[in-house]
């Protein structure tokens, strides 16, 4: 889904918009991606997150799950 440059976005678009790149996001996307993939900016897109209430991942965050740490070094 690519959007128009330099065009507001608002309203029920912009709800539908923040969801569809929320569930991008949950399944793994990076925020770079997803903003190129909509042609918009790495921040247009992070606030689209943020308003779908989408939790952010970590900078440089590996998508994989923390392995619990085992030893005697604990």
């Amino acid at each position: 889904m690519e959007i128009r440059s330099r065009v507001r976005i608002i309203g029920a678009e912009r709800a539908q918009l923040a969801q569809l790149v929320a569930g991008r996001y949950r399944s793994g996307e990076s925020i770079r991606v997803l903003a190129a993939s909509i042609g918009q900016s790495y921040g247009f897109t992070h606030a689209l997150l943020e308003e779908a209430g989408a939790v952010l991942r970590d900078r440089g965050s590996n998508h994989r799950p923390h392995r619990a740490k085992t030893g005697a070094s604990e």
